[in-house]
């Protein structure tokens, strides 16, 4: 989920187990020159998807952390193609630690125009919608706490796996 920690986790994961971190947001960023409200706001959140996942599909490679946007699981077979290039990981936090971590949601284009209220209805309406394809991943983890514990728990995680 958006705020959940994917990208500070994410690379913290990698730095610890020595792997490349790749973010598929900034990768989406990187090579069309545009931030992603600026895909959603001109091209909307069909075109932004599908620029997503050629991204995704691009960026899967041996060892690699890498970070997904909150929504990208949800993309028919997403979830599948991910688990047979890799372990996937479900990083789990409520509605309001999720706001809390996002702040100014500006630059969030599913939470732009909402007040605080209407952000943490948002943000469990797109959790429960999302849900059921997040729990497709082997490995779920609380994202609450530090950085440095979450990771840990990551790490113990994938060691029992």
């Amino acid at each position: 989920m958006t705020g959940v920690g994917k990208s500070t986790i994410g690379a913290e994961l990698a730095a610890r187990l020595g792997r490349v971190f790749l973010d598929s947001d900034q990768e989406v960023e990187r090579r069309t020159g545009r931030s992603i409200s600026e895909i959603f706001s001109a091209d909307g959140e069909a075109a932004f998807r599908m620029l997503e996942a050629e991204v995704i599909a691009s960026l899967a490679m041996d060892g690699a952390v890498i970070a997904l946007g909150g929504g990208a699981s949800v993309q028919p077979g997403a979830i599948d193609r991910l688990l047979e290039s890799g372990e996937v990981i479900f990083l789990e936090a409520a509605p309001a630690v999720l706001l809390e971590r996002i702040g100014d949601s500006s630059s969030r284009p599913l939470l732009a125009g909402l007040d605080g209220a209407g952000r943490i209805d948002k943000l469990a309406s797109l959790l429960a919608e999302r849900l059921p394809s997040y729990r497709l991943a082997r490995i779920h983890v609380d994202a609450e706490g530090a950085t440095a514990e979450v990771v840990d728990r990551i790490v113990d995680e994938l060691a029992a796996a």
